[in-house]
């Protein structure tokens, strides 16, 4: 079986990456998929493509639903989603993607520095596995794709 893995969360470190790479190199039946990395493109495209608004809510709003109906679509079509919190930057977008998917039912594997645990006890409580580190979602990725 070829799975799909939604990788969502923080974009602003090599993290998918590791993942991708790390899978490969173990030749895991998996596919990956996510959210668009590239922040410009990601902010901006509603407004690329609709027009420019005097408000940066409207722009906001454009972008967002754009990024929206792809996030959706990604983690519905997905066999298992992956959530990378951070240490930087507010990761409102990685939490929403864990509640999204929790309530869609999808297996989830959630990852961040063990610092970040009591601020995201919640969200640890509603996943399938709690890891640290790239080489332990992998690790994961091999005993859930390929245990007979």
């Amino acid at each position: 079986m070829l799975w799909t893995v939604y990788l969502a969360g923080e974009i602003h470190s090599d993290w998918r990456n590791e993942i991708i790479d790390g899978a490969k190199r173990i030749e895991l039946p998996i596919e990956f998929t996510g959210p668009v990395t590239d922040h410009d493109a990601s902010d901006n495209m509603g407004t690329r493509i609709f027009g420019d608004e005097e408000k940066k809510f409207w722009k906001d709003q454009k972008g967002a639903r754009l990024n929206a109906a792809r996030t959706k679509t990604l983690i519905e079509n997905a066999d298992l989603v992956v959530v990378k919190f951070g240490d930087e930057y507010r990761q409102w977008n990685a939490a929403f993607d864990a509640g999204y998917a929790s309530a869609m039912g999808k297996p989830l594997i959630v990852m961040h520095p063990a610092d970040l645990t009591h601020a995201l006890k919640e969200i640890d409580a509603a996943a399938n596995a709690v890891a640290e580190n790239t080489d332990q979602v992998v690790r994961a990725l091999k005993y859930i794709t390929t245990h007979p």
